[in-house]
């Protein structure tokens, strides 16, 4: 079964970087590219109009203009909080010390990674997404 992907990241370069990465693994996937947490909201949206479900994984940026990573969460939460929720990676520069700290401990939040997204970091979220599948 395909995973439905997001990156959610406003630099074209790290949007590239981190697809490469995914398609160059073993993993089926089906990738949905957003360059801000408003269209990451919107294709949240979309999905469940045309595939009844959110995505399976988000690859998410802190650091964005307009609706930033943080706001990007809280809707998430909000707006989505009667149905099963992503699996959230943040993927991000963690210019900002304080960041890090609050992505450990975030709930929505499975992980966090520096940019760019290594192909061990992506193997190892493979593993733990399989597990998830296998046990729900």
């Amino acid at each position: 079964m395909k995973l439905t992907t997001f990156i959610i990241d406003d630099d074209l370069v790290s949007q590239f970087a981190t697809r490469y990465c995914i398609q160059q693994s073993q993993g089926d996937f089906e990738i949905v590219t957003c360059s801000s947490g408003e269209e990451g909201v919107q294709a949240c949206f979309t999905s469940l109009d045309q595939h009844n479900r959110l995505p399976d994984i988000i690859f998410l940026d802190l650091v964005m203009d307009g609706m930033n990573g943080w706001d990007f969460l809280e809707n998430l939460r909000n707006l989505f909080k009667d149905h099963k929720l992503p699996s959230v990676y943040v993927l991000s520069a963690f210019t900002n010390a304080s960041d890090r700290t609050i992505a450990k401990r975030h709930e929505l939040i499975a992980g966090y990674v520096d940019k760019p997204l290594s192909r061990a970091y992506l193997e190892k979220i493979l593993s733990e997404e399989g597990k998830k599948r296998n046990m729900g």
